[in-house]
């Protein structure tokens, strides 16, 4: 176990407000942060890695008290411990930020500047209180994160997308792209799995679609989740995948992984950016291609983005039934849409019919997601695969949110699914509740 866990386990838990206080009020002002320099400077950090977490707090107190008496400063016992705790953050932890990191409601961290930090609670955003020093801090923490993680980032590299050991995914970009100085954000994925009754209960979904959408899982349809950012197309993908059955091998392929499968038989990918010399990449689409040859069973791709789209579409086309992936998309078909541009991409000679044609037998079902105003998520249609008339992909709609309305939305059902013959062949037949009938 780490230092920082250990640190983490025995120091008080406080709430996220009250650790706020902890690591930033402390330092609002000029005097506290001169102690908190000196400190800081004084110590021999790499050392103070090594030591015992009681050790390293006995130490960092003992150089506060006497900075303070040198400084003849006083201060009270609890404002003290907050200068200790904010200095054993800046060692260990991520300076600042450790409040806000602590606090298990909060799912995004924004850096938008050293002094302009917002956090996500619930799908709302809300400035906190929290800041760095200065640009110069904002950037040590910056390179402390991406060299714990074996990246680096500066003006030849100025961007870098990772994963932290907690698996939250971390975004920077400093100057000269960042104009007005360095910028983080921390997506943060907690709270364990999701579920189907999870998402019910948060009114993302009916009961009843939740059994059709098992259903397409455990009879092994192809689901395309697409969605905005924060839609919720990860969590989707998550709590379809609980349904994929134990026997099954499965192949996870992500830029970060994010994914969180319950299954034992699994082999998780991840990409690699390219070194410094700029050689060693590893893209989505070179992992889609391997991947073929481990003999999966299904095949999860966090997100195309790109040319990674026409080896999807080929895996399947060819034997991979019941696999996944998301795409960025305002609606069904724009999904489709972004798919065709993915698959020009690609650099084949492929014509537009045969791009459509491809598509149309890889993918059975389209999930698509939004994000409300209010910051909750729903999801907004859930459509059937039925062909190509005229060039144009045919789609069954079986679900849909329906905000037509002057009040809130409502959930609505067709009342007609293409798949209960499939459903009921793979021997599990769909409810006719479900469907409303």
């Amino acid at each position: 176990m780490k230092l920082s866990d250990r640190l983490g386990k025995q120091r008080p838990q406080q709430e996220g407000g009250e650790r706020g206080q902890a690591a930033g009020g402390a330092l609002d002002s000029e005097l506290f942060q001169a102690v908190y320099l000196e400190v800081v400077d004084r110590l021999d950090t790499r050392g103070a890695k090594q030591l015992d977490p009681e050790e390293l707090t006995e130490r960092v107190g003992e150089l506060v008290e006497q900075t303070l008496q040198a400084r003849q400063m006083r201060l009270s016992p609890r404002e003290q411990q907050q200068l200790v705790s904010a200095i054993i953050d800046e060692i260990l932890g991520l300076g600042p930020l450790e409040t806000l990191l602590y606090d298990k409601s909060i799912s995004d961290i924004l850096v938008n500047g050293y002094d302009h930090i917002y956090i996500e609670r619930g799908g709302i955003l809300e400035e906190t209180e929290v800041r760095f020093r200065d640009d110069a801090h904002l950037l040590n923490t910056i390179n402390r994160i991406v060299s714990r993680l074996g990246r680096r980032i500066d003006e030849a590299s100025p961007m870098v997308d990772a994963r932290l050991p907690d698996g939250s995914r971390v975004n920077a970009i400093i100057p000269p792209l960042a104009i007005d100085g360095p910028s983080l954000s921390i997506r943060r994925f907690g709270g364990g799995p999701a579920s189907f009754k999870s998402l019910a209960e948060k009114g993302s979904l009916t009961n009843a679609m939740a059994h059709y959408m098992k259903s397409a899982v455990r009879s092994r349809c192809n689901i395309l989740v697409a969605g905005g950012t924060g839609s919720g197309k990860t969590t989707m993908l998550n709590a379809l995948s609980r349904y994929i059955s134990s026997r099954e091998r499965i192949l996870t392929i992500e830029d970060s992984a994010e994914l969180m499968l319950q299954q034992k038989h699994i082999v998780r990918l991840e990409t690699r950016p390219p070194n410094i010399e700029g050689r060693g990449e590893v893209t989505i689409r070179d992992l889609v291609r391997n991947a073929l040859r481990m003999r999966p069973d299904r095949i999860i791709v966090g997100e195309c983005r790109a040319d990674e789209v026409l080896d999807m579409i080929q895996a399947m086309n060819t034997g991979h039934d019941g696999s996944m992936t998301t795409v960025h998309a305002n609606g069904v078909d724009d999904a489709f849409t972004r798919m065709m541009a993915m698959l020009s991409m690609a650099g084949t000679q492929l014509s537009e019919s045969m791009m459509t044609q491809m598509i149309a037998r890889a993918i059975d079902i389209v999930v698509h997601l939004v994000r409300l105003s209010d910051g909750s998520r729903r999801v907004s249609e859930v459509a059937e695969m039925s062909g190509v008339v005229d060039g144009e992909i045919q789609l069954n709609r079986v679900y849909w949110y329906d905000r037509s309305g002057a009040q809130e939305g409502v959930f609505r059902c067709s009342g007609r699914s293409l798949f209960l013959d499939r459903f009921a062949a793979a021997k599990i037949p769909l409810d006719p509740r479900a469907l409303g009938n």
